[in-house]
């Protein structure tokens, strides 16, 4: 995939993004929070063949949809989602990880790792958003864990994988 960013004085930022397929989206970012999403089939890179605008909010719950961080396919443990240093990454804890059966004050991953536990799914119909420190870590747990890539590895490591050593 191909990005290309531009600047448009005046109105935002336009970023082209040409698909592995060969089709291309541009997205224009208006100053005002306004989204257009043009969508080009690669038989006519010329004409759209659709656009649609959205809202500062409608954008934000489409880009979280695709994203992932709404609904996580059964297919993929992990993934990582990132914004220049910051890391969103979905983690599940392993067997005998030593958070398992701590909570989140606990660990204090925030103080400890300099990271953020953004939501957790406990099971395939539970998910918690923004839990709080009482919220107990347990084996299965899919976090959603944000921070920079070496402070995230270093979690995972030490708390959320087996036999770690915090």
């Amino acid at each position: 995939m191909v990005i290309r960013e531009s600047e448009l004085p005046g109105i935002g930022r336009k970023f082209e993004i040409d698909t592995q397929e060969g089709n291309r989206i541009v997205i224009i970012l208006h100053d005002d929070g306004r989204r257009e999403v043009y969508y080009f089939d690669k038989r006519d890179l010329e004409e759209s063949a659709f656009d649609i605008t959205l809202n500062d909010t409608e954008a934000r719950q489409l880009a979280a949809i695709l994203g992932g961080m709404i609904y996580k396919p059964k297919a993929m443990e992990t993934i990582e989602v990132a914004f220049n240093d910051l890391i969103i990454e979905w983690y599940k804890v392993e067997s005998g990880a030593k958070a398992h059966n701590k909570t989140i004050g606990d660990i204090d991953v925030r103080s400890n790792y300099d990271v953020t536990i953004i939501a957790i799914m406990k099971g395939p119909k539970t998910k918690l958003s923004s839990p709080g420190p009482d919220t107990v870590i347990e084996e299965g747990d899919t976090l959603v864990i944000s921070g920079e890539r070496g402070n995230l590895k270093r979690l995972i490591i030490e708390l959320l994988s087996k036999g770690g050593s915090a």
